[in-house]
């Protein structure tokens, strides 16, 4: 997985980019430019400093950066130079997803949480625990799977919720940001011809709520 972020404003011309959650005891190794974050010997990020200068495209930008496979085999080739060891995957699976809920079981120690069986590609089923109101069998939804990035920053992580195991998100739009969609809890219900495993698209998905 490979989550690239950039905030300029916050935090300087740094690109963080996001290997894995992180652990308890982690490490900081500067080499350069290069600040690389490890923790029981992996490397779970790497901050890059005066990434512009590497990147031009970056800009201007503020937030998740999406990065092309020769920006990749760019940093690939700064981590080398710098004497890291490690490389960044070139390809990442998407991490906004459209799933169909299959299966929805009450969660033993909640009565607001219900515990699901989500399909987000063919037999690739997700246990996800989600507290949206209107969650039933048969629709489909918005997933973000593990290694997403929300809209607001937040990564998505495997987790638990109240002893659940939960990997991945069941979105609504006003999670999503999705423009006009409705500002109240309750999952995205996506119309039946959206397909099972394709990747997410938000802006067709803004045209649902321009009415």
């Amino acid at each position: 997985m490979l989550i690239a972020s950039y905030n300029p404003r916050q935090i300087g011309d740094v690109l963080l980019l996001v290997l894995g959650p992180d652990q308890p005891n982690q490490r900081s190794v500067r080499k350069g430019n290069v600040v690389a974050l490890q923790a029981g010997g992996q490397t779970v990020g790497y901050n890059i400093f005066n990434a512009s200068e590497l990147l031009p495209k970056l800009k201007g930008q503020v937030g998740h950066i999406g990065l092309s496979k020769a920006e990749i085999t760019t940093l690939n080739e700064v981590l080398q130079s710098q004497g890291f060891s490690d490389r960044l995957p070139l390809t990442s699976p998407a991490t906004f997803v459209v799933g169909q809920v299959n299966v929805v079981k009450p969660h033993p120690q909640s009565t607001h949480l219900q515990i699901t069986e989500t399909e987000v590609q063919a037999g690739k089923v997700l246990q996800i625990v989600s507290g949206s109101p209107n969650i039933k069998t048969g629709i489909k939804v918005v997933v973000a799977e593990v290694g997403a990035m929300m809209p607001n920053g937040q990564l998505i992580w495997p987790s638990k919720l109240k002893d659940v195991e939960s990997d991945g998100m069941i979105c609504s739009g006003r999670e999503l940001r999705i423009p006009h969609a409705p500002d109240k809890p309750g999952a995205l219900i996506l119309p039946a011809n959206y397909q099972v495993g394709d990747p997410f698209d938000f802006e067709q998905a803004a045209t649902l709520f321009n009415e």
